[in-house]
């Protein structure tokens, strides 16, 4: 029997691979599986030490450092890291000391792919959550780091449908994305589902990090990396364009960032390609960059806040988000998918909501836009009793403001008693859309686009209102609203 042959086919045909190392963890020995675990060939790891290979690892959690400072085997150990191309694998291992003599010449260790396995089982318990959890009680963790996903962007209105549109038509490009939009808008809602429309990138990393919330220089090695010796007690770490290689990195306020460091970012865009502060070699990345704002893009680039080069580099895709008052026509939608989400959320049973609260809604002017109704909703439903949001269930903030700038339109005298909440309403809607359908002589559906609702609720309250001016429902019936 020839045991080498013997010993070489085994090797060869292994799903496991193998590594040995000296007493200073430099690899002597390396057997890779067809399933290219380690990231690296045989040629190459020879002689390295195993933190080279494995860039992520330190000699606090390597388990062939463990091994040779204990002397002790460490069998069937689970830990997922950073290979030598830098993707994140899982592996179960055991490794143990090689003794000679009563002296440790070394380790052994022998490891198999566990990625497989692991993804499929954060699948399944995705699947779990999603069969098993109440309707609509939580956002379903996608497992790559978002919850989010076109369908989660509610809305009829044009601008969303357009929305939805150049989402998916843009999804599978590598072009980087620069969103801008109010405070609770739904950025970064939109930014996930763009990264989860994507045939490519949708099952690799997304990683998002707000610029305002870190300094400056920290902010840099997070987003770089750091080697180790760059600074006092710096090891070398992988930055987030590391870490999301492959994936999407989302750069939240943008124009927070330092000005030099934007430089950086810049050259990154251009180049594709990455140098870990302290650090000498550079290493290549395929992370699609997406950015936001919260001011207009070019106000940011005019107060030197935002550099132009960069602005250029970033805005080749632009994402405008509307405000919710902007699409007012959206908000019975937003109102039915919020209630849904609580319903589940709060173990409520709320079917919907009074008309004369959602005419307050209308009415609102939303400063916090879409955050700020969910969270009304959610305030509502946590004290609610009865099916039906009415006003009196409503955030007093809510009403409140509305109150106020019914006093200023309506300009009551000190005098005048103030009426009930629900006859102010009343008679404020039907003073604004008397001199809507003024404004459009006579024009329903032009009537209905400037008060921003569809065409069909406008006739609902002309009858609502009991609106009988000739000229008005003549031109009404003319232009076809009563028949929509």
């Amino acid at each position: 029997m020839d045991y080498k042959l013997l010993l070489e086919s085994i090797l060869e045909h292994l799903d496991e691979g193998i590594l040995v190392v000296d007493t200073k963890a430099n690899v002597t020995f390396f057997n890779e599986p067809a399933t290219n675990i380690a990231g690296i060939s045989p040629e190459k790891a020879i002689g390295k030490n195993i933190l080279e290979i494995f860039p992520g690892l330190t000699p606090e959690n390597s388990t062939f450092y463990y091994v040779l400072r204990n002397k002790k085997p460490l069998v069937d150990h689970v830990q997922t890291y950073m290979n030598y191309q830098r993707k994140i694998v899982s592996t179960v291992t055991s490794t143990i000391p090689l003794i000679n003599d009563g002296e440790l010449i070394g380790a052994l260790e022998v490891y198999r792919d566990l990625t497989y396995v692991k993804e499929l089982s954060e699948k399944v318990f995705a699947l779990q959550k999603q069969l098993f959890k109440k309707d609509g009680s939580q956002e379903l963790y996608k497992g790559n780091g978002t919850i989010y996903m076109l369908e989660d962007i509610v809305g009829k209105s044009r601008m969303i449908r357009e929305l939805r549109e150049k989402v998916q038509r843009i999804a599978d490009s590598s072009s980087p994305v620069l969103v801008y939009g109010e405070t609770g808008t739904g950025k970064e809602l939109v930014v996930q589902a763009i990264h989860n429309a994507s045939k490519t990138r949708k099952g690799k990393p997304f990683i998002a990090q707000n610029c305002a919330a870190l300094p400056n220089t920290l902010l840099e090695g997070i987003l770089f990396g750091t080697s180790s010796g760059s600074f006092t007690g710096a090891k070398d770490k992988p930055g987030l364009f590391e870490l999301a290689d492959g994936g999407t990195l989302y750069l939240d306020e943008i124009n927070s960032m330092d000005i030099d460091l934007q430089g950086k970012l810049l050259r990154v865009l251009q180049d594709g390609v990455i140098r870990r502060i302290g650090g000498t070699n550079t290493v290549k990345v395929d992370v699609r960059v997406m950015a936001s704002t919260n001011e207009p893009p070019l106000r940011s680039v005019e107060k030197k806040a935002l550099r132009q080069d960069l602005y250029y580099r970033l805005n080749v895709i632009a994402f405008n988000i509307p405000s919710l008052r902007e699409r007012k026509e959206d908000i019975p939608l937003l109102v039915e998918h919020f209630i849904h989400h609580y319903n589940g959320k709060l173990d409520k049973n709320v079917r919907g909501i009074s008309q004369e609260a959602l005419n307050l809604f209308y009415s609102y002017s939303w400063p916090g836009n879409i955050r700020e109704l969910k969270y009304a909703i959610e305030s509502t439903m946590n004290f609610i009793d009865s099916e039906i949001i009415d006003i009196r269930d409503l955030p007093a903030s809510i009403s409140n403001s509305i109150m106020s700038s019914l006093e200023n339109n309506l300009r009551y005298s000190d005098s005048k008693p103030i009426p009930a909440l629900v006859e102010a309403l009343n008679s404020y809607e039907k003073e604004l859309i008397e001199r809507a359908i003024e404004a459009a002589n006579g024009n329903c559906a032009e009537a209905a686009r400037v008060l921003k609702i569809p065409r069909q609720t406008l006739h609902n309250k002309i009858k609502k209102h009991g609106i009988t001016w000739r000229t008005i429902t003549e031109e009404c019936t003319k232009n076809g609203t009563t028949d929509q």
